[in-house]
């Protein structure tokens, strides 16, 4: 599977911007028949501007949504998306779309866990569903958003629903960079997966965006790696047979004895 995830800057609260910026990058980027799916960063239509995100946030059949259908098919790849604010019986979450190469949202996912350092819980509302696995080409996949690496219950519950990769749509701080990598390495080691970042550059409101978007194999491997502070395009093809090879060569899976932890 051919995967391309993008590291970008965004337009601080300017959504249709953002959205044309997105398309020229797909133009640049992509091209059919070469590649099967495609990663954006966390909220990338308006970047936190949270106390404003009232105003911009989008219904979910939003103009967003319908561009990355229009992009999907044009381009004949799947788009993990990201995450947008989608305003919803008068909250706001932080939502992140899945759409397959035919233009079907399969799957979408509203963070879980708010970052108190960015105050994120005085403007967004908190997910209330579990995590689940989406398939895109027979492959079942995993989807948080940036601060949820913090929490590992939630990726081993991916994992034991059969999750071989994981992708991550992220707006982490410069701050805590070092986390950030380290973090992302252990969910990959511990749950034999791959890992699949998304990370945003630039900076907001006095705060630096660690860029270093990764991805990592089962093994914990770093396949490769954004800079901290430049647009990049992140290309590798993922090997799927590689996550049945790591878990047969150390079988977590089968050791493990949950009705004592």
């Amino acid at each position: 599977m051919n995967i391309v995830t993008f590291q970008t800057d965004i337009i601080p609260g300017d959504p249709e911007a953002n959205r044309q910026a997105m398309k020229k990058r797909f133009e640049r980027v992509v091209t059919p028949g070469d590649t099967d799916l495609v990663v954006l960063p966390e909220m990338w239509t308006t970047a936190y501007t949270l106390p404003d995100l009232h105003t911009q946030a989008e219904e979910m059949e939003s103009r967003t949504l319908a561009l990355l259908k229009e992009l999907a098919v044009a381009y004949d790849v799947h788009i993990v998306g990201g995450s947008i604010a989608v305003l919803e019986n008068g909250k706001v979450y932080n939502r992140a779309l899945v759409v397959n190469r035919t233009g079907e949202l399969v799957y979408h996912y509203d963070k879980l866990h708010l970052v108190p350092m960015l105050n994120e819980p005085d403007f967004l509302a908190p997910g209330g569903q579990k995590v689940k696995v989406f398939e895109l080409d027979g492959v079942k996949m995993g989807l948080i958003i940036c601060f949820d690496l913090r929490f590992p219950e939630i990726i081993r519950e991916l994992a034991l629903q059969g999750a071989q990769a994981l992708f991550i749509p992220a707006e982490w701080p410069d701050a805590r960079a070092g986390h950030w990598e380290i973090l992302q390495q252990a969910r990959a080691i511990e749950n034999q997966m791959y890992v699949i970042s998304s990370n945003r550059i630039g900076s907001y409101d006095g705060v630096d965006f660690a860029g270093r978007s990764m991805i990592i194999d089962p093994w914990g491997n770093i396949m490769a790696k954004g800079s901290a502070d430049k647009e990049e395009f992140l290309r590798i093809s993922l090997d799927l047979e590689n996550v049945k090879d790591v878990r047969r060569r150390v079988p977590i899976f089968d050791s493990r004895v949950p009705e004592f932890y």
